[in-house]
């Protein structure tokens, strides 16, 4: 009774077990299926996308063919075109002779026209005419000069004139050179580019012109520097050999504060 019963509860939970594992294998079966139809659904959908493609591709080579054809035909009607246009000889070339024609009969009026001006200078001719009678008269010599020589003779005469007063300043004094640093304004490198330039005395420096002083600035970089100072009354005064008055208008020449 006992092994019956042991047998009985064996029965039922094999039973219990197979019937859970088949539910569960059941399941797994039930999803894969659920993906293998998943699966040829996207395989029929891309393979009509495929098909799809094709068609388009197909419907663009033969679009391509159609669009190659019409270019070679009008490439071939074009030269033929242009062969036709080349045998016929232009318009233009064709109207020439008219209009040379025509150009003569235009220019025989014009010149009929042109004809009584030249009559008209006749009495500017009977003018010069005397005027040449009348010019004998004159006396030989006077009739070779011209202005022109007299401008020309005139121009290298004021061109040397003119370098000679710009140069004034550059030529060194003759005889020893002047201590230019006792003007105020006039340092040790400013006696250098003075120098440089030719300035060696100051009655050079008296004589300066308003040309000679924007050069002398250019070249020094100064800008107004040698009126302020006022060097050209100071060299007036020493090359005059002015010393009371130099020392009473400028008592700081020759001092620390002389730059």
């Amino acid at each position: 009774m006992g092994t019956f019963f042991y047998v009985v509860l064996a029965f039922l939970v094999g039973v219990l077990v197979g019937w859970f594992i088949w539910g569960r294998l059941r399941g797994e079966l039930d999803s894969l299926r659920g993906d293998v139809d998943r699966t040829r659904s996207e395989r029929d959908k891309l393979r009509a996308d495929s098909d799809r493609l094709t068609g388009e591709l197909n419907a663009c080579g033969k679009t391509r063919s159609d669009l190659e054809r019409q270019l070679r035909e009008a490439q071939a009607s074009s030269g033929a075109g242009g062969a036709k246009a080349s045998s016929q000889p232009p318009a233009a070339l064709m109207s020439t002779p008219a209009v040379g024609k025509s150009a003569p009969a235009t220019a025989k009026p014009a010149a009929a026209k042109a004809a009584p001006a030249k009559t008209a200078p006749k009495p500017a001719a009977a003018k010069s005419a005397t005027a040449s009678a009348a010019a004998p008269k004159a006396s030989p010599t006077k009739a070779p000069a011209t202005k022109t020589p007299a401008k020309t003779s005139a121009a290298p005469k004021a061109a040397p004139a003119a370098k000679k007063a710009a140069t004034t300043a550059a030529k060194p004094a003759s005889g020893k050179p002047d201590n230019l640093r006792r003007l105020i304004g006039i340092g040790p490198v400013n006696e250098k580019l003075l120098k440089a330039q030719g300035v060696t005395s100051f009655a050079q420096i008296a004589a300066w012109t308003s040309a000679d002083i924007k050069r002398i600035e250019d070249v020094m970089n100064f800008d107004g520097r040698i009126a302020r100072e006022r060097w050209i009354e100071q060299a007036k005064l020493l090359a005059a050999g002015n010393e009371a008055e130099f020392a009473k208008q400028f008592p700081t020449a020759g001092t620390a504060s002389n730059t």
